[in-house]
């Protein structure tokens, strides 16, 4: 019965892989479609939300019979209790990246108010930060975990920057500020999406110690 336990374990961990995989192209083609005004592109970004939606009801379904198959000891009941508030997270993110597809949709066809250069830096540090939690959460990884929440601080220092460069201008030319309020908002979802990595991360610490508290903490009890 616990080998059968173990493999069923194992399964979820690694649906949950799957699951980080499929967010973190959506991100990537998502990211591409903007920046290539790419049409087909964004729409297929967005077609990866559908997917990710029924890998969540797969990956919760798991867990439900995790949690019944027998009593599961406390290390378990974690993982288990952990997967199930991550993939609320990770369906978020695919839903984040469908809708920066759909303003690269809008943005089509007209010429960029400034270069694209902080945006990609965000898309590329939030998808390590998600390929780097659902690692540590097969993983066991605590230190890996931490990492992805100080990380985030990465995510907010390029959002800052982009939007102190959009209202600027803003400022300089009124005539910029659709467009502008239009990549505010793409980057206000790339935040999101570093702040719901950020949440899985969290969630792998607990899955590790059993405790939600300040990482620091964490770190000098280790």
């Amino acid at each position: 019965m616990r080998k059968k336990y173990d493999e069923h374990l194992e399964l979820l961990g690694n649906m949950l892989v799957e699951m980080g995989a499929l967010i973190e192209t959506a991100i990537a083609g998502a990211t591409q479609a903007l920046k290539t005004q790419d049409i087909e592109q964004a729409k297929k970004a967005i077609a990866y939300e559908k997917e990710v939606d029924r890998k969540e009801k797969d990956i919760e379904q798991l867990c439900l019979k995790l949690l019944l198959l027998q009593q599961p000891v406390a290390r378990d009941l974690r993982f288990v209790s952990a997967a199930l508030k991550m993939v609320t997270d990770m369906e978020r993110i695919g839903d984040q990246a469908a809708d920066i597809a759909e303003i690269a949709i809008m943005l089509a066809g007209t010429p960029y108010i400034k270069e694209l250069e902080h945006i990609p830096q965000m898309a590329e540090a939030t998808v390590k930060m998600v390929s780097n939690s659902i690692d540590a959460f097969v993983a066991k990884d605590l230190e890996l975990a931490i990492s992805v929440i100080k990380y985030d601080d990465v995510v907010d220092r390029l959002f800052n920057t982009i939007r102190l460069e959009l209202v600027e201008l803003i400022r300089d030319n009124n005539s910029n500020a659709e467009q502008a309020m239009d990549l505010l908002m793409i980057a206000k979802y790339f935040e999101r999406i570093g702040d719901h990595a950020e949440n899985i991360a969290e969630w792998v610490v607990f899955s590790i110690t059993g405790k939600h508290k300040d990482i620091d903490d964490i770190e000098n009890e280790g």
